[in-house]
């Protein structure tokens, strides 16, 4: 329950939340911290201190390429952050469930690349 607790409280701020949304379409390639922090229109200092929140968080991981610090998402930790919060939530109510079902059907059958069905 503490690791949810610290993951949903790193993603409540406009700016790291941002920041994990970038980085979760970037996938497992990642991206640098002054790509990241253009991206989403902060300073490389701000964006780097949010990226610490979230990696202390452990939803963001960090690597270092030359000069380059490149961060990733956590998918291992995203999925247990959203396994927690479906938990118990729909009680076996098929109305509750059935349209986040769509939602993870239609995230499956994209192309990762365009956003669009294949």
């Amino acid at each position: 329950m503490n690791t949810a607790i610290s993951g949903m409280s790193a993603l409540a701020h406009e700016g790291r939340l941002r920041l994990f949304r970038r980085l979760v379409v970037a996938g497992y390639e990642g991206l640098a911290v002054g790509d990241l922090a253009e991206a989403v229109e902060q300073n490389f200092g701000t964006a780097s201190a949010q990226l610490l929140v979230l990696a202390n968080a452990g939803l963001v991981e960090k690597q270092r390429k030359g000069r380059s610090i490149i961060y990733f998402a956590n998918f291992k930790e995203i999925q247990g952050l959203i396994a927690f919060l479906m938990q118990d939530c729909c009680q076996g109510r098929v109305e509750i469930m059935q349209p986040l079902a769509d939602i993870a059907a239609d995230a499956l059958c994209c192309n990762s690349n365009k956003g669009e069905p294949e």
